[in-house]
């Protein structure tokens, strides 16, 4: 691989999808995925209700085993979700009377992205636009702590074919997290981010209804889903997967929902 994809020389990275992210995240300290509609806006209202998520690979039938390991739920499918099941679906958790206590929530874009990370020693956040400016502030805070470098990943949506289709909700989800690291003092931004905060021109009223009219909004609203994605709660959270390698498994150790302050040993 070229070595000026990596953008290695730089502390904040830019990228789309899965190829996107293994260049630019493999060796920096934190790593931020963006799936808008719907994965990382989905795990946010999860964490909020108090449920550890887990991320997975998407239409893997050891999906199951691997939640079954992890004493977790998986979740089912939008158009299956009965009640009191959850789904990719924000509103699904909305409608859950008892949220479960752990849950498998793979995705085909931003889970699966976010699992492959997992298997490094990268810290992963899930960002979206409900809880870009807590991401960030998170991160912020442990840039003292020895934080050099992070990379945002747009994990976008795929064509029939498999192909990667940049989305423009998860453009303005990356681009709002972006803006965020750089308020909080991050600089050497890499050509990528710095030219995608030059082009959003965000504002929160104006990305909301944007995502609504994008090609994956139209295609959510059609589905009569409830738009919980925008509605930001008082507990935003800055979700974070910490994968810790042990010498007896592979697989990854327990993640953590992380607050935008002060993390907790986990849950």
């Amino acid at each position: 691989m070229n070595s000026a994809h990596c953008q290695s020389e730089y502390e904040v990275r830019f990228d789309w999808g899965l190829a996107g992210a293994l260049a630019v995240a493999g060796e920096v300290d934190v790593a931020v995925v963006v799936d808008v509609l719907s994965f990382t806006t989905t795990l946010s209202v999860a964490v909020d209700l108090g449920t550890v998520v887990l991320p997975y690979r998407w239409n893997d039938e050891s999906a199951r085993d691997f939640a079954r390991q992890h004493d977790a739920v998986l979740a089912v499918g939008r158009s299956r979700a009965g009640f009191g099941q959850v789904s990719l679906s924000p509103a699904s958790w909305r409608s859950c009377p008892v949220p479960p206590a752990r849950l498998v929530l793979p995705s085909p874009n931003g889970s699966t992205i976010a699992h492959h990370l997992a298997a490094s020693s990268v810290v992963c956040l899930g960002a979206c636009l409900r809880n870009a400016t807590a991401v960030a502030s998170w991160i912020g805070d442990r840039r003292p702590r020895g934080a050099k470098t992070v990379a945002v990943i747009a994990a976008g949506e795929r064509w029939p074919g498999g192909e990667l289709r940049p989305a423009a909700e998860d453009a303005w989800g990356a681009g709002a997290v972006i803006a965020q690291l750089a308020a909080h003092g991050w600089s050497g931004l890499s050509p990528e981010p710095s030219s995608l905060v030059q082009r959003m021109n965000l504002s929160k009223a104006g990305s909301g209804s944007c995502s609504w009219t994008a090609p994956a909004g139209e295609s959510w609203s059609s589905r009569a889903t409830a738009p919980m994605w925008k509605s930001p709660q008082k507990s935003a959270l800055a979700t974070a997967f910490r994968y810790l390698k042990t010498s007896a498994s592979s697989a990854p150790a327990r993640p953590e929902g992380v607050p935008a302050k002060d993390p907790p040993s986990g849950r």
